[in-house]
Parts: C-alpha cells; structure tokens; sequence
C-alpha cells in the first residue's frame, strides 16, 4: 500500500474509442481470463466502470462490501468508489469503463440517470433477463470492432439502453409517477454531488443547502423523502465511508488520514469516527485490513 489510493484511468489502447479524450472502452473478459485469474488489489477509478460477468466466479469487495462472482452478474461503479477485484480464470464477459465526458452532446438525462444507479452496486438476472441485456452489450462491442458510419451515435445509445434495464431492475423501493418524488430525486442527487466535490473542506448542511438554493429544512425534507435520513448523517455516512477508504487502502497514519480529510483536530476525528462505526481508526484498519476482507 502507499500513501494515497491508486487512481486508475482509461488507458488508450488500440481498441478503445477515442471521443475527447480516453472516454470510453470496452473489453472481452475471456481473453484476460485465460491467463489466469484477474487480482486487483484496493484502488479506485476516475471513470465509471460496468464489469458483465456471463460466466464465472470469484469475489468483489465495492466500498468494503463483499459481494460473490457468479453467472449472470452485473457491477456498477461510480468515480471514486474502492474496489478489490479476484475474478476466477476461464470467467466470461466484458468490462466497459467511460467517463461523462461521454455524453456531453447528447440531450438527454444520462447524468440524473447515472445518478440513480449509483445506489446499486451488483445487479443479479435470470439467464433469460441477463440474455437480452447481454445482447445489448454484444451491439457495443460488435459497433466499437466494425467502426461502421455513425458507429460513436450507436454505442452511447446502446449504453443509454443498457443503463435503463440495470435501473429497471434496481432493488430501490421508488414511486416513479409521482413528480414530486422525482424532484426530490433529482435534488438529492445533486446534494451527493457536492458532497464529493466538497467534502474535506465543509460538512455544514447551511453550507450544501446554500449551494443548492435551498433552505437547510428544505435540504432536509429532501433527504428524509430519499433515504430517511437527515442531511447531516448523510454528509456523515460519506465523510465515514472516505475515512475507511483511506484507512484500508494507504499506509496513512491516523493523524495523517484526518488533516488528509480536513479534520485538523485528530483526537477529535477519533472521537467521530469510533462514535459512528464504535471502532477506533487504528483498530478498524487492524480489523478490517485487505487480508481480512
């Protein structure tokens, strides 16, 4: 482990699509399986990442959560999610990795749609809803080999498809005609937004509501509707879920990993943390270290 958590980026590759800059790629599982068992250690992306098991197993850790590899699986990761990966040899199916850069021409609400399945990181199918999602992936890839006319406008449509199904089939309990519910999804949403662009430097719920043009009791009806939670314990769960992060994943010390985080008083920030996970940051990495996962 170092320092900091290892960011990945898209790698330009003779197969990947470039559209602005290194925004897109798809690959086959199989031919990296058939060497041998894919192992990736604690690190996280800069892009979004779909890994599409059709065969296989293994296990997957998303944000410390362990998850079992098996036939008919689909994970889905958002920027700046950690992630421990051991995908079995001989496993089927392909990785798509892009950025949202991708969509920046098209006029529809991919982000907001985005958005919504990031509170789902592993899809399970039948062989029979797995198969028609599967062919949409065959398309992607299928259109990124032939590079036929307009074969760019074809992916991201496909890919727009692709994450209407995995949103279809989200375990997330959501009354989809009501207008305002899908208002305050939408607000929400842009609450966790500014929450990852600004968490080490203010945990204030004035401040986000500021931002969104809201009033702190508006900010928190919102958040009670979403997720049954006040504003200031979601600020709390995300500010707790990147202490573990950097806990588990650096060799930070712990007084390192509360200035990393903007809390410069660190017997405070111990106080926090074992408040809200009832372990002390030295004995959660203890307990929790990559072997242990």
């Amino acid at each position: 482990m170092t320092n900091h958590i290892p960011v990945r980026e898209i790698k330009p590759t003779d197969e990947n699509i470039q559209i602005l800059s290194n925004t897109f790629s798809i690959r086959e599982l199989h031919p990296l399986t058939a060497k041998g068992d894919i192992i990736q250690a604690l690190h996280r992306h800069n892009f979004y990442y779909i890994l599409i098991v059709k065969t296989g197993t293994g296990t997957h850790h998303i944000d410390f959560i362990k998850y079992v590899i098996g036939d008919y699986t689909v994970f889905f990761m958002v920027p700046g999610q950690v992630h421990e990966l051991h995908l079995h040899k001989e496993s089927t199916g392909y990785i798509i990795e892009f950025t949202a850069d991708l969509f920046a021409d098209m006029p529809t609400k991919i982000p907001q749609l985005l958005g919504r399945m990031s509170n789902t990181n592993c899809y399970s199918f039948s062989k029979e809803l797995f198969s028609a999602l599967y062919a949409i992936i065959d398309a992607i890839f299928e259109e990124q080999h032939l590079k036929k006319d307009q074969y760019l406008e074809v992916i991201k449509c496909n890919l727009h498809l692709l994450f209407i199904h995995l949103q279809r089939t989200s375990n997330l309990k959501e009354n989809h005609n009501a207008p305002t519910n899908n208002l305050y999804r939408e607000r929400y949403e842009e609450f966790t937004s500014l929450i990852t662009a600004n968490l080490c430097s203010n945990r204030q719920v004035s401040f986000y509501a500021a931002l969104l043009n809201l009033t702190a009791y508006q900010l928190n009806a919102i958040t009670k509707t979403s997720t049954g939670k006040s504003a200031s314990e979601v600020i709390n769960d995300y500010f707790i879920l990147e202490a573990k992060r950097y806990l588990l994943a650096t060799t930070l010390q712990v007084n390192e990993v509360a200035w990393k985080l903007g809390m410069e008083d660190v017997s405070y920030f111990i106080r926090y943390f074992k408040k809200r996970t009832t372990y002390s940051p030295e004995n959660f990495r203890k307990t929790f270290s990559s072997k242990n996962l």
